[in-house]
Parts: C-alpha cells; structure tokens; sequence
C-alpha cells in the first residue's frame, strides 16, 4: 500500500516528485539548448578572423543570450523548490566547480560590452579571447558538473571531461545552425560544414563517454536498457539527419535535431539516474521531494508561471525573427 506521503503527493495518476524530477531535468535541456547556441556562436566567432564576421556573430546572439540564461536560474530554482537535500549536496559538493560555470558567464556576458566600447585592437582582441573563453567554459563546466552529478562523485572523473567536450561540441553544432538562421554571406555559407564537423565530433565524443560509463558496475547494466538504447539511437540517428539537413540548406531543421539531441543528451542523464537523483548518497526522488503541501503549491505556481515565460520568449524570438542586417552590429 502507498504511503500517506505518497498518496497526497500523487495527481492524475502521476507522483508529483516523479514529475518534478522530468521537469528539473526538462529546464537543464532548455537551458543547455537556447543559451548553447549563444554558447556555439562564442566557440564560431573564435574561428572567425574577419572583423565583419565577428560583429555578425556578436549581433545575431545580443537580442537572445541574456534572456536564454533565465533557464539556468529555473533550473536552480527548480531543484532548490523540489529536492532541496539535492541542491545541498550537490552544490556543496562541486561548490568551486559551480563558481567556475557562473565566472565563464559572466565573462561571457561581460566581453562584448566591452569589445564594443574601443576598436583598439589589442583591446579587441583581449575581449575576444574573453568572450571565447566563457562561451567554451560555461558549457564545458556544466557537462562537468552533470556527469559527476550522474557518477556521484566529487573531483573531476574522465568521463565527466568527456561529457563536457561532447556539450560544447554539440553547442557548437546548434551556434552553426542558429547563424545560418541569423546571418547571410560567407558566414552563413560555412556554417553546413562546421555544423556537420561538430555534430561529427559530439557523436565520438558521447561514444567515448557511454563507453568508460559502460565500465562502472551501477551503469553497465542501465545502459543496456530499452530506453537508453532508444535515446543512444535516436539520437545517432537525429545526428545524422542535422549533417543531411544541414547540407541541404535547411537550418531550421537542423537546428531543431540539435535541440532534440540535446533533451536526448539529458534525457539519457536522467534515465540512467532514476529513482535515484543523488547518487553520491543513493537518494531517491521519492525521498527527496519536498513535503506535501510544498509541493502542491509548487506545481501549482509552476503551472502559471511557466507558460508566461513561455509567452515572453514567443515574443521575443517573434520580434527578433529573420537574418540579421548585414550591417548590423552589437
């Protein structure tokens, strides 16, 4: 028989800490896919050595970047509301490493405001290599962060670097796709091959990281489950479509496979974990949720405020649609 716990916590069949356990994770994958295009722009404007281009790059993310972000505060959020022992334990444990992720976006906040304010070129260039470096560093951290959240452990595991490299090689991937959107020209033009070399590059780098995850005795048998397996799949296949999609000339299709492939990314987090949500301790959702009434007026809350987010960021692509002017700059 249920507990009386879990009976008040349960509506329409679903248990509220079962369903904010998808939703916490469901604002990670928003977060890692509209801010992870401002994040693949970052690494794209590195490669860039025509001035030109990198006012092309920096124009085509300044409307978006700062509003993206909201969804890493949601995220927090989220966790702190639903599973507070969880946010604890996991921002105490990696403490120094989640100070890194919220220095790279400040960085990468910071550059291009003052890569605007002289065209000196050495200061440029000094505040090129800054937005660069929080753009690399924001998404890298945070990969970090997630497979030693999955590992439960504390100082920096391969396989924890690898998932970093494949987030910041799948950013890279929806940042191509996003200035083939955003942009005309010889930029545009480009974006097909570096899209398809990133896309290539992220699917190495997660087979290299399922490969050493295989290796740990608690996950070499959860890998091997249906779902997994569907999400591994489904994700080399829609890898695959954003390299066909992107070759063809139709970057909104490409765009949309990375942002699938990215909810596939945490999706496949999430799963493995499940019910667990603190492996460090073995932690269950049901163990950590909030208490009953907290949560009910959670889910409530939640359930009003996230289609106003919603609204505003309809908007706010709807009002910035289209290629950027040619001229146009941060």
């Amino acid at each position: 028989m249920s507990s009386p716990l879990l009976l008040q916590t349960v509506w329409f069949g679903v248990a509220l800490s079962d369903l904010w356990f998808g939703v916490v994770f469901a604002f990670l994958a928003i977060f890692l896919f509209l801010d992870g295009w401002d994040f693949g722009v970052g690494v794209v404007f590195a490669t860039r050595e025509d001035h030109h281009q990198r006012e092309q790059c920096l124009a085509a993310i300044g409307p978006f970047w700062d509003g993206n972000e909201v969804w890493l505060v949601v995220f927090g959020g989220g966790l702190f509301a639903a599973f507070p022992p969880v946010y604890a334990a996991l921002f105490s444990r990696h403490y120094l490493l989640l100070f890194g992720v919220l220095a790279a976006l400040v960085l990468r906040g910071m550059a291009p405001e003052f890569y605007e304010q002289r065209e000196d070129r050495r200061w440029r260039t000094w505040w090129g290599r800054a937005f660069v470096a929080g753009s690399v560093g924001a998404p890298f951290l945070l990969g970090v962060f997630a497979g030693n959240w999955l590992l439960g452990v504390e100082g920096v595991a391969p396989a924890s670097i690898i998932v970093g490299l494949a987030v910041v090689a799948l950013n890279v991937a929806s940042g191509a796709a996003f200035l083939r959107l955003k942009t005309t020209g010889p930029l545009a033009e480009e974006m097909a091959d570096d899209g398809a070399r990133a896309m290539a590059a992220y699917l190495g780098l997660v087979t290299l990281a399922l490969g050493l995850l295989a290796l740990r005795p608690g996950l070499s048998g959860a890998l091997l489950s249906p779902l997994p397996v569907a999400l591994v799949v489904g994700s080399v296949l829609l890898g695959v479509g954003y390299v066909v999609a992107a070759r063809r000339d139709r970057p909104y299709v490409a765009l949309g496979a990375s942002g699938v492939v990215t909810g596939g990314l945490v999706a496949l987090v999430a799963v493995l974990m499940y019910p667990v949500v603190e492996p460090a301790t073995g932690l269950t959702v049901e163990e950590a949720v909030v208490g009953s009434p907290a949560v009910e007026l959670l889910t409530v809350g939640a359930a009003v405020l996230i289609p106003l987010v919603l609204t505003y960021f309809g908007v706010l692509y709807s009002a910035f649609s289209g290629p950027i002017d040619p001229e146009e700059s941060y």
